[in-house]
């Protein structure tokens, strides 16, 4: 069972699929480089987390071939 915080980051990454397909991982890698510029720790492990998840997605690596 999942708890709140990775129940969280599967929701953001399944967005981050549907919005942005093959570029999901670059938007997530944005946003952990600015949380990181912020001095955000929590932040950034966070989208840390989101880019393991679209690593093992493979919905992130079928978005890809659609283009």
């Amino acid at each position: 069972m999942f708890d709140e915080n990775e129940r969280l980051a599967i929701q953001e990454a399944n967005w981050l699929i549907a919005e942005f397909g093959a570029e999901a991982p670059l938007y997530a890698a944005m946003r952990a480089e600015k949380a990181i510029e912020q001095k955000d720790f929590a932040r950034c492990a966070r989208w840390k987390r989101i880019l393991e998840i679209l690593d093992e997605s493979p919905a992130a690596k079928s978005a890809g071939s659609k283009y």
